[in-house]
């Protein structure tokens, strides 16, 4: 007899389920068949009262009738809230006569746009980049350079300590005393992009934070052809096939020989100008062969092992290129200036 009755329950509660216009409507059936008080409810509180033998089929045909319940419920739901959806959508309009908003936007600094230019140039020739931290001691920065306390070259790069053994990197180099230590003599061929730090006056040319990117390879058999043929290929990809390099002898501690890097004036093509002074170059870098004392201090031979250094400032570069006349454009971020160089970003 009570199994006759789910039947009927079952029957009605899908019948009402199928005419259910809304999710109101829908919400309502749910209740009636589902809710604590529904008549489901109270046959099931029933299954204590009958016979043992009778408990086990009852309780199986009462659990499919909710189950089927569940079922229709759940599908009409999903039916209705996507017609309701739709029915929605009909009915809403858009007004694409309102006006949008603007935004005053500028460009990409260009400094970021030759640093990423310089750093994939190098990334072609095989060279990885590496980093460190800005914050640097004094033997990193110094005296595995071959720089030791007292040097006169410490003078060229008066800078900012925090204490006696800390002070802002002057240069990225530390980057490359670091690296060797890490490779325990093994071959290096790396990039260092970075900022540094030293006591300057602001001016047109000048600023107390710049950025460099500076290069170190060491192998064996390494020698200054191979430095002159990795900066010849960076001057043409960053600044055209024709321009042409020349080597100049300079002085650095840490490299032995060193040069300073020339390149062909842009404006007169080498036959000399008012830019370049006459002279149809314009300095752009400085490198050389590592200092043998640096090779030691790091964990190589000089006897066994060689390499080239050199180091770029990345404001330079992007001054020379574009023709910038003030170096602290770079950091102002003057809208008017970005603007510029919008299309680049």
């Amino acid at each position: 007899m009570e199994n006759n009755n789910l039947l009927e329950l079952k029957q009605k509660a899908l019948q009402e389920i199928e005419q259910a216009s809304s999710s109101d409507a829908l919400n309502a059936v749910r209740n009636t068949y589902l809710s604590k008080k529904s008549e489901l409810s109270s046959l099931t509180s029933k299954i204590g009262t009958l016979p043992p033998e009778e408990r086990k089929s009852f309780g199986a045909a009462l659990t499919e009738v909710r189950v089927a319940i569940t079922s229709a419920i759940e599908e009409k739901a999903a039916f209705l809230k996507n017609k309701e959806l739709d029915e929605r959508l009909s009915k809403e309009t858009i007004d694409i006569s309102l006006p949008g908003h603007s935004y005053n936007l500028g460009g990409r600094n260009p400094f970021y746009v030759i640093r990423d230019e310089m750093i994939q140039i190098f990334l072609g020739m095989g060279f990885e980049v590496a980093d460190g931290p800005e914050v640097e001691t004094d033997l990193y920065n110094f005296e595995l350079l071959n720089i030791p306390k007292d040097h006169p070259a410490r003078d060229m790069q008066d800078t900012f300590y925090i204490n006696e053994n800390e002070l802002l990197r002057t240069h990225t180099s530390p980057v490359q005393a670091r690296t060797m230590e890490a490779k325990k003599g093994a071959p290096v061929r790396i990039i260092c992009p970075g900022k540094t730090y030293r006591r300057d006056d602001d001016d047109a040319t000048h600023s107390h934070q710049f950025s460099q990117i500076e290069g170190l390879v060491i192998d064996k058999g390494i020698n200054i052809g191979h430095l002159k043929a990795t900066l010849e290929l960076f001057a043409k990809k960053m600044f055209g096939e024709k321009r042409e390099i020349r080597l100049r002898s300079s002085y650095f501690p840490f490299t032995e020989p060193s040069v300073e890097v020339d390149i062909t004036c842009a404006n007169c093509g080498g036959k000399g100008c008012n830019m370049c002074k006459g002279t149809g170059y314009i300095e752009i870098l400085g490198g050389g062969m590592v200092h043998p004392n640096v090779l030691k201090m790091n964990g190589y031979d000089p006897e066994e092992y060689s390499g080239f250094a050199f180091g770029i400032g990345i404001e330079r570069v992007a001054i020379l290129r574009y023709g910038i006349d003030d170096i602290r454009k770079f950091y102002q971020n003057d809208i008017r200036f970005l603007k510029q160089f919008k299309k680049m970003s």
